[in-house]
This record gives C-alpha cells, structure tokens and sequence, in this order.
C-alpha cells in the first residue's frame, strides 16, 4: 500500500494542538548551550547532542525532525510545531514529496531559518524522468535552491530496486542533480523487516550518503531483523554512511476500533516510556532518531533527548516490563505494510 499520510488534526479538522499549546509544554526545557559546547560524546547544537551526519560532515543533532507531523494540519499548526523544532535546536529536518502538505508548510520557516538547518526530502519516483520532475516540484514547493538530501522513499521491492539502480533510474538521474548542485547528498530509506539486507544491496551499487531504518526494542528482539540491521551498521561504518532511525517510541499497529490515528501507527505516550524508547536509539553512539509523525509526542521526544541520561542505554527488564505495560508489538512481521 501506498505511504499514508499521517493526520494532525482531530475528527473535526481542527489542529491537535496549537501554537501557545506547543510553546508550553517546552516551557520547562533548560536554555539553549553555546553551540560551540562540547559533550562528552559529540558536540551539542542546542540542547541536543550533535555528531557529523555521516561523510557529509555536517554537525546533525542526533533527534531529526520527521516533518511528516506537519503534513496534515494547517499553517498555523506547522508554524507552532517548528517553534518547538527550534527551541529545541534540533538542526535537522526530514520531509518527503509524498507527506501531504508538509514541504509547503515548511516554506515560511526556510525563508528566515533555511541556513540553520540541514534539509532533507524523499522521492518516491523509480525512473530518472520521475524522480527528477519530482525533485524539482519539491524544490519549489520548499521555496529553495537545493536541498542537502535527496533520498529515495522506502526501496524495498526487487522490481523497484531494479529500475531505480538501473539505466535511466532515479539513481542516475539524482547523481546528475547532485553534480548540478541541486542536491548535496543522495541516501535511501526504507519500512518493513527486508530493508536492512535492501539497504546492502543498495550501498553495493552506488555511494549513499545515508540510511535509514526501523529501529525499536520490539524489533530488535526479532533475531534475523537484528542480525540484518547489525550487519547494515557495520558496512555504514565502514563507509561513514549515516544511519538514521524511525518507529522508535511505536507501540502498535491501530486497531480497528481506535478512533484517532495522528500517525499511521500508534505511538507511546506514557512520557517514562517514551524516555526509555529514546534512550534504546540514542545510547547506540552511530544512529540518528527521526522524531515521530505525530507532533504531539515531540516535546517528550525532546526532554529525553536533553535528560542527562539521555545517551545511557536502558536495562533490558526496563523495556521488556514496557513490552508487556503497555502491549507494545512490532510493527512489521514481513507479510504486509512494508510499504507504509
């Protein structure tokens, strides 16, 4: 199935949550540092540690904003979310083509902030004619010249895999736009539990910038997911490709009488779990955690990341008691939704 677009507004239409809303509940995180500060295991951009994104050198602090939350809601909404995005200051934001209104809720804040950040967009286009009208839409859309990333949406299937990497693909076309200037760097993504061994065959055939991945305790109690993700790691490291992860505070698939869906799954929202959920990323010194699609989850998101712990990995009976608290499951069991 098709990427859905994650909803940010409740049944009525109306914005989960608005500006004044978002700006309180960062009330209580502490004042920005010096950028310049350093950490014990990086440099802090803001409040959140920082470390260079991979070969691109570039200081990405290590909570990604997943513009994905912003595109369902209004302008108003998005502006408000962004508040918090740099309050926080988080550096790095990650949109796709395909996430509704995102890339244009977005183009206020680029016009007075687009030096501050380092921007990343998807494609979902396999052929090089695609992918590169889809680029430039995106460009527009976003208001800017170029974007510091390009990467294509979720490569998973043989079929797909197979056009993109082949002659005329979208792999061909993106380098050209990279020699052009219209894009910096070129990464992949993916959904589901094939991605990690996908993501091997991509970095076999051309140089990515960078990965990304699910990545969560319940999936990594899966033995062949974790043994996949681990090989994946250490080829990244061996090519200084940055990883970026996603699904981390996921509790569920919705089920069939949940009645609100922010995001296309459900997240945590118990704040002590969503802390340890972070910390299982974020204690992992080479990943990056791209922020969930449901905005109201972020200021949590974001006091985990600012904890002094913040880079301590749980104790596995602490996640394993969450498992069962909160009947978290695995989203993906190889059969379906890979797509999403």
């Amino acid at each position: 199935m098709p990427h859905g677009v994650p909803s940010v507004t409740d049944l009525d239409g109306r914005p989960v949550c608005g500006r004044a809303a978002l700006r309180r509940s960062t009330d209580t995180l502490r004042e920005p540092v010096s950028p310049g500060a350093t950490a014990s295991r990086g440099v802090v951009w803001g409040m959140i540690e920082s470390m260079d994104f991979g070969r691109t050198g570039h200081p990405s602090t290590r909570i990604i904003f997943g513009a994905a939350a912003i595109g369902g809601g209004s302008q108003d909404f998005a502006d408000g979310v962004l508040e918090t995005v740099r309050a926080a200051g988080i550096n790095h934001i990650d949109t796709a083509a395909s996430y509704g209104e995102s890339e244009l809720r977005l183009t206020n804040f680029l016009q007075d902030h687009r030096n501050e950040v380092f921007l990343a967009t998807k494609t979902g286009e396999r052929t090089g004619d695609g992918a590169r009208a889809e680029l430039e839409r995106s460009l527009q859309r976003l208001g800017v010249d170029h974007v510091d990333l390009i990467q294509l949406h979720n490569l998973v299937e043989d079929d797909e895999w197979a056009v993109a990497h082949g002659s005329g693909g979208a792999v061909e076309a993106l380098a050209v736009a990279q020699a052009e200037g219209l894009v910096r760097h070129v990464g992949v993504t993916g959904h589901g539990l094939r991605i990690p061994a996908m993501h091997l065959r991509s970095l076999a055939e051309f140089p990515f910038a960078s990965v990304l991945f699910p990545y969560n305790f319940a999936l990594m109690s899966n033995p062949g997911y974790r043994r996949d993700v681990e090989a994946l790691r250490a080829e990244c490291r061996a090519q200084g490709v940055a990883m970026q992860t996603i699904k981390s505070i996921a509790r569920r698939r919705w089920q069939d009488d949940d009645a609100r869906k922010y995001s296309w799954y459900e997240p945590l929202e118990d704040e002590a779990a969503i802390g340890r959920a972070v910390r299982f990323v974020l204690s992992e010194p080479d990943l990056y955690l791209n922020s969930s699609s449901d905005a109201r989850q972020l200021p949590a998101i974001v006091r985990a990341a600012t904890a002094a712990d913040a880079a301590v990995a749980p104790e596995t009976m602490e996640l394993e008691a969450d498992v069962t608290a909160f009947a978290i499951t695995a989203l993906f069991d190889g059969r379906e939704l890979e797509r999403i």
